[in-house]
């Protein structure tokens, strides 16, 4: 199926059921997640109660079958959720898109059904959350050169490196590693496994000082003769590299939802502020210049909107072109949400620079989400490929 044709029946309009949870999460966001999210955020505190409390309501395995005690849901609804928590609290809103999205989806399309049934409904159900290790002190952007080494003794796997800016790392309970297994062939040399978080050899290393997203928890690992069953390899050996990128490919969309959870919010903020704020005479809301940034907020909202919902809807098709759909989505969400929250922030005026104005601390928040999961840079590298591939 191209997607031209897959597009053509595409209904943008919500579902009964999708807007039921939309409306459950939205209420959660603003009756527990917004009292004490700006105290969270001073004091670097991961929010462990909220997350229980999501657990419960089943928004840790929001993707993950129902045979393995998931809620079995949608993409869209996915990206529906992840939205209603970032508009809140972006924190909280890539802790879970993370557990989901970069965790239990790889597990769930390329586990054996012995690693499925063993681990997902931990995840899904057993308030466990997860963590993706792919990243390292040498090889962002760059995943094909790791460094991380894992080599077969017996019935086990052990394995020896250091990776760098893992979300969720110290409070996962789950890890999806890549290390490199065959150092002779190259990007084929790469292989997948799922480490728990008490498997011998794996120590977590101090939290990162961060900028933004103060209240998730990021941290180095370090695997140090780390020691994981055989049947903890993910998928086959050499297929850990494509397992990473086809998981990258999914969960942009998460990114981008995150990114419009804040890009709304800076709509709101710059709106209620423009109405009370008064100069020469008339609330700033009145002055041209004003309108026409709440427009462009709004307008590149909006746009952001259908490319992610889009996005979504095709990604579980089979569709040659996901990939491209999702980092279509990425790239222009998130720098139309920093380019939102800068125009908010100018709107606030020197309240703007304040902590004790909410845009602030969403303006530190909203930056990273043209870096992580793949840089602006790369979005357009995948894009480009892929439509001039032969």
């Amino acid at each position: 199926m191209t997607v031209a044709e897959a597009a053509a029946g595409i209904d943008f309009s919500l579902s009964e059921d999708q807007l039921l949870i939309q409306e459950q999460v939205r209420r959660f966001a603003e009756e527990r997640i917004a009292p004490g999210e700006a105290e969270r955020d001073r004091e670097h505190r991961f929010p462990a109660d909220i997350i229980a409390e999501l657990a419960e309501m089943g928004l840790l395995g929001v993707m993950v079958p129902e045979e393995y005690d998931g809620a079995g849901l949608d993409p869209l609804t996915y990206v529906l959720i992840i939205e209603e928590l970032s508009r809140i609290s972006p924190s909280v809103g890539v802790t879970v898109s993370v557990t989901n999205s970069v965790c239990c989806w790889p597990i769930a399309h390329f586990g054996s059904e012995e690693l499925k049934r063993r681990v997902l409904p931990d995840l899904a159900a057993g308030g466990e959350l997860g963590a993706f290790a792919l990243t390292e002190p040498g090889a962002g952007s760059d995943a094909g050169s790791l460094a991380a080494r894992a080599r077969r003794d017996g019935d086990s796997w052990v394995l020896d490196g250091e990776k760098a800016w893992i979300t969720n790392a110290g409070i996962a309970r789950w890890y999806v590693v890549m290390a490199r297994t065959d150092p002779e062939a190259g990007k084929r040399g790469i292989s997948a496994f799922v480490v728990p978080s008490d498997a011998p050899g794996l120590q977590v290393g101090a939290g990162e000082e961060k900028v933004g997203l103060r209240a998730s928890r990021t941290s180095a690992l370090v695997l140090d003769g780390c020691r994981v069953s055989a049947e903890n390899l993910l998928g086959r050996e050499g297929e850990g590299l494509k397992i990473a990128l086809s998981t990258l490919d999914h969960s942009r969309l998460g990114i981008a939802a995150q990114a419009l959870g804040m890009h709304r919010r800076a709509l709101e903020l710059a709106s209620g502020y423009a109405r009370e704020r008064v100069q020469f005479g008339v609330p700033i809301a009145r002055h041209q210049a004003v309108q026409f940034q709440i427009a462009e907020i709004a307008t590149s909202l909006a746009a952001g909107r259908a490319l992610t919902h889009h996005a979504a809807l095709i990604s579980e098709t089979g569709a040659p072109d996901v990939g491209r759909l999702a980092s279509e989505a990425k790239v222009f969400t998130s720098e139309a949400a920093n380019r939102g929250v800068w125009l908010a922030q100018q709107i606030h005026g020197g309240n703007g620079f304040s902590e004790e104005y909410e845009i602030g601390r969403l303006y530190r928040d909203v930056r990273v989400t043209t870096i992580y999961e793949g840089t602006s840079e790369m979005q357009r590298l995948v894009i480009a490929r892929n439509l001039l591939r032969e």
